[in-house]
């Protein structure tokens, strides 16, 4: 595959995959999400605005994702320390329930991915 070729389908797994955080986002913002009192419900609005945000500037990077390894690693890595401590909330207290499994494959498992992916295009198109 070419090295343009490559880049485009990274762009479209980008777009596809930056739908899970945009999506979620907007759930939580529009207060579709289950809390109890006040402060939970605002805590859950503001966590889903920060997910939203996060989504939006993954899609924001996509035009030139060559370029933008600061902000994509940036990303990456606040998606997956907060996996890691989802991870670790599943492991002591909840279990591995979907609503907590399928978040962890896309935070410890694709985003990551993606972020090296980057990388790859990256050195392919720069060489």
């Amino acid at each position: 595959m070419s090295p343009a070729a490559e880049r485009r389908l990274l762009q479209a797994a980008i777009a596809i995959a930056g739908i899970v955080p945009v999506d979620g986002g907007l759930w939580g913002v529009f207060g579709h999400m289950s809390t109890t009192g006040a402060l939970s419900t605002s805590n859950a609005r503001y966590l889903s605005g920060l997910l939203l945000g996060i989504g939006l500037t993954f899609w924001i990077a996509i035009p030139t994702i060559e370029r933008r390894g600061t902000i994509v690693r940036g990303l990456a890595a606040i998606v997956v320390i907060g996996g890691l401590a989802r991870l670790a909330g599943a492991l002591l207290v909840t279990g591995f329930p979907p609503a907590v499994a399928l978040p962890l494959v896309m935070e410890l498992g694709v985003t990551p991915a993606i972020a090296v992916w980057r990388e790859r295009v990256e050195r392919r198109l720069t060489a």
